[in-house]
């Protein structure tokens, strides 16, 4: 049975359904990972978002993604769990209709729409990473970016550049500082990660859990 959760957020009342009524709030810092919602037709982006996943259970970060039990975007939460972190998901209620849910994470916040959807995501995360993924990965990291640039937060943003994916987004950004769309200083915000290492690297400069070692 789901419960209803209302709680107060940036001045607004905002209602999510939570999957289970004994709940244990996720302790850990999140970091975001957007990816997804589909596996790709190589075997290293499964291979490289699991290990990532693992990697960051074992940082002592837990994760914020998008809910889901299918595709990257369930590896991931399984990978995570499997190693003892924490995963909170947030999927929009007309989801739930096809029956995509991952029902096991520490927790799963059902909203209305993906504005909220985001905007809990956003809230909730120390970090952004985008993983390979398909048009609502990309709109997700480039909105956060958007919101960077803006001044709404000052959070690491990464992009996740397994075997290449974002070289033609990269390229793209690039030819916008180019012909003077986009200040360097706001593309420089948006760091390339081609090996998960960086990505570890980058997480140091959070307030990490006091268990674990730097």
């Amino acid at each position: 049975m789901l419960r209803l959760k209302i709680k107060a957020m940036n001045s607004k009342l905002e209602m999510t359904k939570l999957s289970s009524p004994n709940i244990i709030p996720a302790t850990r810092p999140l970091v975001a990972l957007y990816c997804g919602s589909r596996a790709g037709n190589k075997p290293i982006y499964r291979e490289k978002a699991i290990a990532l996943s693992q990697q960051i259970a074992e940082f002592g970060f837990g994760i914020v993604y998008g809910g889901a039990s299918i595709g990257l975007m369930g590896q991931v939460a399984d990978s995570v769990l499997h190693h003892g972190g924490e995963v909170v998901g947030v999927i929009p209620e007309f989801m739930l209709d096809y029956e995509v849910a991952h029902h096991q994470l520490t927790e799963l916040h059902v909203v209305a729409t993906m504005h909220e959807r985001k905007a809990m995501m956003a809230e909730r995360a120390a970090a952004f990473i985008a993983l390979p993924g398909g048009l609502g990965t990309f709109e997700e990291i480039l909105e956060i970016a958007t919101w960077g640039q803006l001044n709404q937060h000052q959070k690491p943003m990464m992009l996740y550049n397994v075997n290449g994916f974002y070289d033609a987004l990269i390229a793209q950004l690039d030819h916008a500082v180019e012909e003077g769309f986009l200040p360097p200083q706001h593309r420089a915000k948006l760091i390339v990660c081609n090996h998960a290492d960086q990505i570890l690297t980058a997480l140091k400069s959070l307030h990490s859990p006091q268990h674990v070692v730097l």
